[in-house]
């Protein structure tokens, strides 16, 4: 296995899930807080691995596995976490969409990949502004500094759901002749 500054940032990302776990479930004033700085570690992490491997031309097979199973981790983590806090059907649909997306688009990326055509469902600008979109809201979530912290991020998470939908129809979309093509018997 290849080892370089991109897989390190990963692999600390995925350090930081149960870290992340044992902050948010702390019964201390500052555990909110800390819960949502180790999210936003993660978030900031993500962002800097994939640039190191670009810049640094360290661009690997098993970063680009591991890479996506680290944020989609954390994530979909936080989001259940977040659902059984709230208990509110209002975070609980948003965050089912965002979960549901995931599915959909990592199976349409492993389908796509066995009949080589990987590419065509490659990640889009609608992906990157729905990830950004998401992280604020899940860290405002978390920390939950003031209801009106709470109400904004409730705001941000209705838009990256927004966008979350988006860009499923834009991948499925961009994969859909081959969805539909019939191979000959």
């Amino acid at each position: 296995m290849p080892f370089n500054l991109p897989i390190a940032l990963t692999l600390f990302r995925l350090i930081l899930v149960p870290v992340f776990i044992v902050l948010f479930y702390l019964p201390y004033s500052w555990a909110n807080f800390a819960a949502a700085f180790a999210f936003w570690l993660a978030a900031v992490t993500d962002f800097f691995d994939g640039y190191a491997a670009r810049k640094l031309k360290q661009s690997t097979r098993f970063g680009a596995f591991l890479d996506p199973v680290a944020d989609k981790l954390m994530v979909v983590l936080a989001l259940v976490l977040l659902v059984q806090q709230y208990s509110s059907v209002w975070l609980t649909v948003p965050a089912i969409i965002m979960i549901g997306r995931e599915i959909v688009i990592s199976a349409l990326r492993e389908w796509m990949a066995e009949i080589g055509k990987r590419g065509a469902v490659a990640v889009g600008w609608i992906g990157k502004y729905k990830t950004a979109v998401q992280m604020v809201a899940i860290i405002g979530l978390i920390w939950q500094q003031s209801n009106f912290m709470v109400s904004l991020a409730y705001v941000l998470l209705y838009i990256a759901a927004i966008l979350t939908l988006w860009s499923m129809f834009v991948y499925i979309g961009a994969a859909w002749k081959d969805l539909t093509a019939e191979e000959n018997q």
